[in-house]
């Protein structure tokens, strides 16, 4: 774990297709290497309630189900990411969410194969971050 200071955090899910195909170390020095800081990094596996609490805006979605036993399927990574604009320049890194549309060079692009077993999840905004890393890392100061 380090230290943030003043630097916008964000929360990142390797996800279990990632973790089964042992991406960990690709994906995470690909932020590293970028200079983002690791505030903090857990192997978790979660179960449909936890799922439901982190996907809440997507629980009516038809896609929903399919995503929850996806991502409920085996373990995952998750990770709190912090720099300057740190939401926005995740976003980047990681790529389009359907994987066969994302553009060569983001983690995506170059090893997702499909739209839903897409390897990461990235917050999508400052105050989506907050809630996230709230929910996942909640004795994170």
């Amino acid at each position: 774990m380090t230290s943030s200071g003043s630097a916008e955090r964000t929360l990142v899910l390797i996800k279990p297709d990632g973790v089964r195909r042992r991406l960990v170390s690709e994906i995470l020095g690909r932020f590293e290497r970028k200079g983002l800081g690791i505030d903090a990094l857990a192997l978790r596996r979660i179960d449909d309630r936890f799922a439901d609490q982190h996907y809440a805006d997507h629980l009516a979605a038809p896609f929903y189900p399919g995503l929850r036993a996806f991502m409920t399927s085996g373990p995952l990574v998750a990770l709190v990411l912090s720099g300057d604009d740190v939401v926005r320049m995740v976003r980047g890194m990681v790529g389009a969410t359907d994987g066969r549309r994302a553009v060569p060079g983001t983690i995506r692009g170059d090893f997702a194969t499909s739209g839903r077993e897409n390897l990461v999840h990235a917050a999508d905004s400052a105050d989506g971050a907050r809630r996230e890393i709230a929910l996942w890392f909640p004795d994170l100061d």
